[in-house]
């Protein structure tokens, strides 16, 4: 039986723990999907304003697909209708993908051994095309055929029209789960994430590049 480590603030007090997805559970290289989207060649002439208003564009586009207010067919049009030869549905959902690295089996093993010991939960900030793919990776590799097999309860935010670090999205998964702030513990890779819960007691961890979740948790 696995318990948090005792560099983990208040780590005898925790009962429940709310897990970020990407980059904690699952492995991301933005990297990969930025080589793809270049294969898709030039964009139409009214798309060649400068990298940084491309990359506002670009967030703003994700950050309206991530809150579920626009639908996966309007993401991928969106998408191609940026570029002078458009990229197939397949092409682009592929692309998107791409920067799903996948998920380590001893992250999953981690799961399965401690969630009779805390209450475990999953909040991510994602989209219905990585939610698909990693749902059929999680499948595939493991035999689970959803995230509701491993967690209490799951929180994507393209369901829930919020995302972090909006404090909502927080409030919903505590008042939801009858959470006390103070006995839930927080893991993410965003500082600014960790940030936005503590500033609602509950414990935050960030979890630095280099770091694995693994090294979160002994055997007592």
């Amino acid at each position: 039986m696995l318990h948090l480590t005792s560099h983990i603030p208040h780590h005898t007090s925790i009962k429940n723990i709310i897990f970020d997805f990407g980059g904690v559970i699952c492995d991301l290289d933005i990297r990969r999907t930025i080589e793809k989207f270049k294969e898709f060649g030039l964009p139409k002439a009214e798309f060649s304003g400068t990298p940084e208003e491309r990359n506002r564009q670009f967030e703003l586009l994700v950050s309206h697909y991530e809150t579920g207010f626009i639908t996966s067919q309007q993401f991928r049009d969106k998408i191609r209708n940026h570029y002078q030869v458009p990229p197939s549905d397949a092409a682009i959902n592929d692309a998107w993908n791409a920067l799903l690295v996948g998920i380590p089996e001893p992250r999953i093993r981690l799961l399965e051994s401690i969630r009779d010991t805390y209450r475990i939960f999953l909040l991510s900030n994602s989209n219905e095309i990585h939610y698909l793919k990693y749902r059929e990776d999680l499948h595939q590799q493991y035999g689970y055929r959803n995230f509701d097999a491993l967690f209490e309860n799951v929180y994507f935010s393209y369901r829930l029209h919020l995302r972090k670090p909006d404090p909502a999205i927080f409030k919903l998964v505590l008042k939801e789960n009858k959470l006390d702030p103070a006995k839930t513990l927080f893991i993410d890779d965003t500082l600014i994430h960790v940030e936005a819960a503590r500033e609602l007691g509950i414990t935050g961890y960030h979890l630095r590049e280099g770091e694995d979740l693994t090294m979160l948790f002994e055997k007592p």
